[in-house]
């Protein structure tokens, strides 16, 4: 494995970005760290798995969809990141998912997982372009 130290940091920061932009509900900066070609797929518990969902489109029609639902401030809390494999084109990494939501003066632990991303490096930028997330209990 040859992922430099500059690489690492650059999807430490993409894995971040995204959870930021989802927690601000900041659309254009979520879409923007997801592959035009991307796939995001989801396991809650022991349920069977949700998706694919395919493209930046469909993934983003997914996050977008429960913004109406969710009442709460949602953080997304992305730690343990490492590395599994990975060169200077591509890596796939494993880190944990903290959810917490806040609503009427509360904070609450919501739910937390393990993602397994694999991201590629496509015109100098690094882009999700598989997503999978194996969460603990539902969201």
């Amino acid at each position: 494995m040859s992922v430099s130290t500059d690489d690492k940091q650059a999807i430490t920061e993409l894995l971040n970005r995204s959870a930021y932009a989802l927690d601000m509900r900041v659309e254009d900066m979520l879409a923007e760290c997801f592959a035009e070609d991307a796939q995001f797929t989801l396991k809650i518990a022991d349920a069977d798995p949700v998706g694919p969902f395919v493209n930046r489109d469909g993934i983003m029609q997914l996050m977008t969809g429960s913004f109406e639902e969710q009442t709460d401030q949602r953080r997304h809390v992305v730690s343990n990141v490492f590395f599994e494999t990975g060169d200077e084109s591509s890596a796939t990494v494993i880190s944990n998912l903290t959810l917490f939501g806040t609503e009427a003066g509360s904070i609450n632990l919501i739910s937390a997982g393990v993602y397994r991303d694999e991201v590629v490096k496509r015109d100098g930028v690094w882009l999700l372009h598989r997503r999978h997330l194996d969460l603990d209990l539902p969201y």
